[in-house]
C-alpha cells in the first residue's frame, strides 16, 4: 500500500477487511472529522481501564492499519483510528501536545487479560513498521508501535476546582480522579498493570529528562553522548526537548537540542531528525562568523538525535521586547526599539551575504546578548546556497511569508517578510493576527496598514518606520523591500531626533483636548465601530446552535473548557451582552434569540448546588438570566434566575471574584438592586462577613491567600488583581458596605487600597503591579494588572475622596495605553477590558482624555477584525475565533457598545457617590 492512500481509501481498508474476513455483520463503523470508530454489535464497553495505542507515520499508516485490522476484527474490543493521512500527520506534528501525539489507533479492551493479549498480537503484527514513541504511554516492548496507559474509555467529564471541565476516571472507592493526558506515563497507583515487565525509559530521550538537574538538585544530571551533562530542560515539545548543560570535557556551557524519530514525518520518511542535521550543517557553514552559536557535536543517544552547541548568554528577542519595555518604560523603549530594528536588518543581510536563507526568522529565533549583539538560533529550516531544501510548509504564523507556508521555492524575499514582521513585533509588541476574510476583498497588506495606522497614535512611531514594515511585508514577494532599502529607511530615524524625543510623551499628556490622535474625525471612528457592532451581532446570531446539547455558542478551548452556561466562557456571558444590545439598539432580531438562549441555559443549570463565583459560578449565570428575562418580559427566565441565585451554593475555599465569595456577593448586590428582595441583602452581608473573617494581615497589608485546598499548586499565593485577588475583593466590599451599612466592610476595602498603594511599581508616568507582591510587574490587564486594579481604585477614590487612590488610578491609564499595541483584544487579557477601565475613568473624572484613550483602543480592536460575508469576527489571544465574554466577540461587543452608548459596565454595580 503506497503513501498516496486517500481518506476514502484509508476507511476503504476497513471495508475491505470486513468483507474479506466475513465479519461485516459483527461491526458498526461511523466517522467524524478526525476518527473512524469501530464498535462490535455485541458486548458491553467498559468505562475505564487499560487501553492500547498504536502509532504510525503518514507513510506507514496504511500498512499499520492493515496489520492491526487482521488482529482486531477477530476480537470484540472497540477501536478507532485516524481517518486520513492528513490526520495522521497532524497527530505527529511538532506542534501537537505531547499528551496527544502519535495515537493513530486506540483500542478499548474488554478486560485486562484481553488488553495484554491484544498488545502482544498487535506488537507482533506491526513489528518492523515505522511510528513515533507515544509519550503519554508505556511502550509494550522496546521500539514497539504498541503502547498502553490506564484511562477513560468514555467521555466522562466534570468541573475541576478551578471551574474547567476535565476528563475523569474513578478510584476503587468511586471517587473522581482527573484523567490527565500529559507527556509522561503516570498510571494511577491503584491500577494493577497486566503487561510484561515495564520497558526502562532511555535516559536522555525527551521522556527521560523531564526535571533533570532541577532547581532542587534532587536529580542527578543526565549524561548525553558520554560528554554533555544535562542540567535543566528549557522546553519540551513533541519534536523533542531543548536542554541546558555543560561539556564535561571543557566545562563550557552548552545547549542541546533533541529530535525524536518520526515526528513531522512526510511521505518520503523525512522527519525532524533531518531538520536537525540541516541545522548542524548550517552552523558549520557559519562557524566563526559571530552570527550563530558555535557547533560542538551531532550524535545519537537512545535512538534520538542530538545537536550540542555553545550556549549564547542573554535572552531571546521575544523576551527582550517584553522585559525591556517593562523595565525602562515607553519613552526609552521607543528609541531602543528603533536601534534594535537596525541590528535586525544587518543580521539578516549578513546571513544572506553568506549564502544562508533563514526561512524561519522570528523573535524566538534571535538571541540578544548582554552586550546587545544578536545571534541567530534554531536554524533547522535554514537553507544554504546550492543545497537542496527540505520541503516543508512548517513555519511561524504571522512571521512566515504566506508563500513560505505553501512551500514555495526558497527565496530571500521570504526572509524580507519575516524581517518586517519581526521589526513590527519589536516596535509594536506584536504582529496582528489577520484572520482570513470571506470574500477576501481587502488584501493582507491593506489590513496590516490599517492596523499600523491605528497604532500610530499610541506608539508615537518616528516617521518612516510603519512604511518600512509595510515595505518589507508586501504581499507580492517581488515588491518587498530588501535589507539595503530597509537599512536606509531605519537609519533616517535612528538615532531619534531630539524633537521626536520630546514629542514621545505618554499619550494622555499629549491629548488633553481629547482630539483624535491621527486627525480623523470622531464620526468616522464611530461609523467604523457601528459597522463592527452590526457584524459582531450578525456573527453571534448566526453561530448560535440551540440544538446542540453541549455548547450554545462556539468558544476557544485552548485554555481549557468551562461550564457551557457560565459567564466567563459560556452562554451567560454572550446572553448578557446581547440583552444589553437589545436594550440599547432595539435590534428586532434579538428578543426571540434572547428568549431561546435563556431557556437553553435555564434547562442546563443545576438548582440543587450551584458553584460559587461570578464568572465561573451560578450567580453570574443568574444575573444574566434575570436581566434577560426582564428585557424580554419572560417570567419563566426571571423566576428560574431567582431560584438559581437563592439556591444553597457548594462550599468554597475561594475568596475571589471569578470563583469565590466576592463574586457570589457582587451578583447578590446586583440582584438586590434589581429586586429589593431582602434575601439578597442577607447574601451580600454573609459574603462580606466571610471575607472579613478570611482576611490575613502581615507587615505589607491585608490579603486573602489562595487556600491549599482550592488550587494546591497555588496554595498561599496572595494575588493583587481583580479577577483572583485583593482588588476584586475590595471592589465587592465597597459595594457590600452600601448594602450592609457596616463600617468594617468599607474599612476593609480601604485597607486593600492601602496595600495596593504600597505594591505599585511606578515607571515614568505609569503605575503597574505584580500579580503577587514581590514579583515583577505583570501586563496591565483586568485579570491581574493595572486595568483591573485601576477599576477598583477609581471606585475607592469616588467612595472616599482620597486623592492618592485617584492619582494611582490615573497613572494606571498610562500603563494601559502605553501597551495598547501589544495587547490581545478580549476582556480578560486585552483591549476590551482595558478600554472598559478607561471609560470608567472618563465617567468618574469627567476628563475627556480618558474617552479619547478608549476610542484609540476601540480603533485598534476594529482594525484587527475579519469580515466573513455580513459577519465580523476577531482573533483571540490563541488565534482562534471565540464568542465568549472573556476572550471573544461578546466581551469585545460589550466594550464597543459602551463606546457608542455611554452604558454602565458589565458585571459591575453602581455605587452611591
Amino acid at each position: 500500500m503506497t503513501s498516496q492512500v486517500t481518506e476514502a481509501e484509508l476507511e476503504g481498508l476497513l471495508r475491505k477487511a470486513l468483507h474479506t474476513t466475513g465479519t461485516g455483520a459483527r461491526w458498526a463503523a461511523d466517522s467524524d472529522e478526525m476518527w473512524c470508530r469501530v464498535t462490535p454489535g455485541s458486548g458491553t464497553r467498559r468505562e475505564q481501564g487499560w487501553k492500547l495505542h498504536v502509532s504510525a507515520t503518514a507513510a506507514s499508516a496504511p500498512a499499520v492499519l492493515g496489520k492491526a485490522l487482521e488482529v482486531l476484527l477477530r476480537e470484540e474490543s472497540a477501536f478507532k483510528f485516524a481517518r486520513s493521512l492528513d490526520r495522521v500527520s497532524a497527530l505527529n506534528s511538532r506542534a501537537t501536545p505531547r499528551g496527544s501525539s502519535g495515537k493513530f489507533i486506540t483500542v478499548y479492551p474488554r478486560s485486562d487479560a484481553e488488553a495484554a493479549r491484544l498488545a502482544h498480537e498487535l506488537h507482533e503484527a506491526t513489528a518492523g513498521l515505522a511510528g513515533p514513541r507515544i509519550l503519554s504511554d508505556q511502550p509494550y516492548v522496546a521500539h514497539s508501535l504498541v503502547h498502553y496507559r490506564y484511562g477513560s474509555f468514555v467521555g466522562r467529564r466534570r468541573l475541576s476546582d478551578d471551574g474547567l471541565l476535565v476528563w475523569f476516571i474513578e478510584d476503587p472507592d468511586g471517587n473522581p480522579v482527573e484523567d490527565k493526558r500529559t507527556g509522561q506515563y503516570s498510571p494511577p497507583s491503584w491500577a494493577v498493570c497486566p503487561f510484561p515487565t515495564t520497558v526502562p525509559v532511555v535516559p536522555g530521550a525527551s521522556e527521560g529528562t523531564d526535571g533533570a538537574g532541577g532547581a532542587d538538585g534532587a536529580k542527578a544530571p543526565v549524561l548525553l553522548g558520554g560528554r554533555f551533562a544535562v542540567r535543566e530542560a528549557i522546553r519540551h515539545t513533541n519534536k523533542g526537548g531543548v536542554y541546558r548543560g555543560a561539556d564535561v570535557r571543557t566545562g563550557a556551557l552548552v545547549v542541546i537540542k533533541e529530535a525524536r524519530p518520526h515526528v513531522e514525518a512526510d511521505s518520503s520518511g523525512c522527519d525532524v531528525r533531518d531538520w536537525l542535521r540541516a541545522e548542524a550543517r548550517t552552523l558549520e557553514k557559519l562557524k566563526g562568523t559571530g552570527l550563530v552559536p558555535e557547533p560542538l557535536a551531532l550524535f545519537e543517544h537512545g535512538g534520538h538525535l542530538f545537536l550540542a552547541q555553545e550556549e549564547v548568554p542573554g535572552v531571546t528577542l521575544r523576551t527582550w521586547v517584553a522585559e525591556h519595555f517593562r523595565d525602562v518604560g515607553a519613552e526609552r523603549y521607543r528609541a531602543d526599539a528603533v536601534a534594535q530594528v537596525a541590528r535586525l536588518v544587518d543580521l539578516v543581510a549578513a546571513a544572506h551575504a553568506r549564502g544562508c536563507v533563514l526561512r524561519d526568522f522570528t523573535p524566538g529565533n534571535v538571541m540578544v546578548r548582554p552586550d546587545g549583539e544578536l545571534r541567530l538560533i534554531d536554524l533547522e529550516l535554514a537553507v544554504l546556497q546550492d543545497e537542496a531544501a527540505l520541503p516543508t510548509r512548517v513555519g511561524t504564523p504571522g512571521f512566515s511569508a504566506p508563500e513560505r507556508l505553501a512551500d514555495a521555492p526558497v527565496s530571500p524575499t521570504g526572509d524580507y517578510y519575516s524581517l518586517g514582521a519581526t521589526a513590527c513585533f519589536v516596535l509594536a509588541g506584536k504582529v496582528p493576527n489577520l484572520l482570513p476574510e470571506e470574500p477576501a476583498v481587502r488584501t493582507t497588506e491593506q489590513r496590516l496598514a490599517a492596523w499600523l495606522t491605528a497604532c500610530t497614535g499610541p506608539l508615537r512611531l518616528p516617521d518612516g518606520l510603519a512604511e518600512t514594515v509595510l515595505g518589507l511585508m508586501k504581499d507580492d514577494p517581488a515588491e518587498r523591500w530588501g535589507p539595503a532599502r530597509a537599512r536606509e529607511a531605519v537609519r533616517r530615524t535612528y538615532p531619534l531626533p531630539p524633537q521626536n524625543r520630546s514629542a514621545a510623551r505618554p499619550p494622555g499628556n499629549a491629548r488633553r483636548d481629547a482630539s483624535r490622535s491621527d486627525g480623523r474625525p470622531r464620526d468616522a471612528v464611530s461609523g467604523t465601530v457601528d459597522r463592527a457592532v452590526t457584524g459582531i451581532v450578525g456573527h453571534l446570531i448566526a453561530s448560535m446552535t440551540p440544538g446542540d446539547e453541549g455548547r450554545l455558542w462556539p468558544v476557544s478551548t485552548m485554555a481549557g473548557e468551562a461550564d457551557p452556561c457560565t459567564v466567563q466562557q459560556g452562554a451567560a456571558g454572550v446572553l448578557a451582552v446581547l440583552t444589553r444590545c437589545w436594550e440599547l439598539t432595539g435590534d428586532d432580531r434579538l428578543p426571540e434569540l434572547i428568549s431561546t438562549a435563556g431557556h437553553w441555559i435555564a434547562g442546563r443549570t443545576d438548582l440543587r448546588s450551584p458553584r460559587p463565583g461570578l464568572h465561573f459560578g451560578g450567580r453570574g449565570t443568574a444575573w444574566a438570566l434575570y436581566d434577560a428575562g426582564r428585557a424580554v418580559d419572560d417570567p419563566g427566565l426571571t423566576d428560574h434566575a431567582l431560584a438559581l441565585a437563592l439556591a444553597p451554593q457548594q462550599s468554597t475555599p475561594h475568596h475571589d471574584i471569578t470563583h469565590g465569595s466576592a463574586g457570589s456577593g457582587l451578583a447578590a448586590v446586583h440582584l438586590w438592586h434589581r429586586t429589593g428582595d431582602p434575601r439578597f441583602a442577607e447574601l451580600v452581608v454573609d459574603a462580606a462577613d466571610r471575607l472579613v473573617a478570611a482576611a490575613r494581615r502581615d507587615p505589607s497589608g491585608v490579603s486573602w491567600p489562595v487556600p491549599a485546598e482550592a488550587v494546591s499548586s497555588e496554595g498561599g499565593t496572595r494575588y493583587l488583581g481583580f479577577a483572583h485577588g485583593s482588588a476584586g475583593i475590595g471592589c465587592f466590599l465597597l459595594a457590600a458596605a452600601t448594602v450592609s451599612r457596616r463600617p468594617e466592610h468599607r474599612d476593609l476595602a480601604v485597607e486593600v487600597g492601602e496595600r495596593l498603594l504600597g505594591d505599585a511599581v511606578l515607571t515614568g508616568e505609569a503605575a503597574q503591579w505584580p500579580a503577587q507582591a514581590g514579583d515583577l510587574p505583570t501586563a496591565p490587564y483586568w485579570c491581574h494588572g493595572a486595568a483591573g486594579i485601576g477599576t477598583f481604585l477609581v471606585r475607592l477614590w469616588q467612595a472616599t475622596g482620597d486623592d492618592r487612590f485617584g492619582e494611582l488610578a490615573r497613572r494606571s491609564t498610562y500603563a494601559v495605553t502605553e501597551r495598547a499595541s501589544r495587547a490581545a483584544l478580549g476582556q480578560c487579557h486585552g483591549l476590551a477590558g482595558n478600554g472598559d477601565f478607561l471609560l470608567d475613568m472618563a465617567d468618574a473624572t469627567g476628563d475627556p482624555v480618558h474617552r479619547a484613550m478608549a476610542e484609540d483602543l476601540a480603533r485598534l480592536i476594529v482594525s484587527e477584525r475579519a469580515h466573513r460575508h455580513a459577519q465580523v469576527v476577531f482573533p483571540n489571544e490563541y488565534g482562534d475565533v471565540s464568542t465568549s465574554w472573556s476572550d471573544g466577540s461578546a466581551g469585545i461587543l460589550a466594550f464597543l457598545l459602551r463606546i457608542r452608548h455611554a452604558d454602565p459596565r458589565h458585571w459591575m454595580v453602581r455605587m452611591p457617590v
